[in-house]
């Protein structure tokens, strides 16, 4: 996992939130009830997040 401040990490997982909200799959096997944040924190863990930082 690639090192992020507080930060990016907020704005990464809350853009990643709101995707799966709207239906975007997940890129980690998920449960139907399970909330976006935690989908989302989980893919960051995994890193297989579709999101990118330039710095």
């Amino acid at each position: 996992m690639t090192e992020y401040t507080r930060y990016e990490r907020a704005r990464i997982l809350g853009a990643r939130s709101l995707q799966l909200s709207m239906g975007a799959p997940a890129f980690v096997d998920a449960e139907s009830n399970e909330e976006p944040k935690k989908i989302a924190e989980r893919e960051m863990e995994a890193g297989k997040l579709p999101l990118t930082v330039k710095k």
